[in-house]
């Protein structure tokens, strides 16, 4: 028979003390990685749609603004119409993002020069690729991911353009 244990306070062993700090991290990690319901992240606010919306048109205004480059300086579309197709493809994706919008989109504030549209053109892309970047702090979910995959793009188009 193995003697009885004394009465008094347990020693606190580092096998507790383990136990109870692995616990501990899994109560904290699980409070601080919840996420609120798939439901409410993607739900849209009207004013989310309506900057949608309006990155519609500030993509619709880029697209214009090839083609005015390239009537601009005709030598232009034969070295970067590939381009311009891009931008019209993510006019596309923005359009199925934000269905049900009918933005009115502006032409662009002025027209290049003849033989300058290389130049003008660089100055739109960079306006465009800024107001997509800004207007992606704003959404949440896919239109944010939306947003800032075609504000990349449009950099990529920047720097091809200097």
């Amino acid at each position: 028979m193995s003697p009885p244990r004394p009465l008094g306070p347990r020693t606190f062993t580092r096998r507790t003390l383990l136990a109870v700090s692995a616990a501990g991290l899994a109560v904290v990690a699980t409070g601080c990685t919840s996420s609120p319901p798939v439901d409410e992240r993607n739900a849209v606010t009207s004013e989310q749609a309506d900057e949608l919306a309006a990155q519609v048109a500030v993509q619709e205004t880029l697209v214009r603004a090839y083609q005015l480059a390239f009537d601009a300086d005709p030598a232009l579309a034969a070295v970067i119409d590939d381009l311009a197709g891009q931008a019209r493809e993510q006019l596309d994706r923005l359009r199925a993002a934000a269905p049900g919008s009918t933005p009115t989109a502006p032409a662009p504030p002025d027209t290049p020069p003849p033989g300058q549209g290389q130049d003008w053109l660089r100055a739109q892309v960079a306006v465009a690729a800024t107001s997509h970047a800004t207007a992606a702090l704003d959404q949440s979910g896919a239109r944010a991911a939306l947003l800032g995959s075609v504000a990349a793009g449009l950099r990529g188009h920047e720097a091809r353009l200097a």
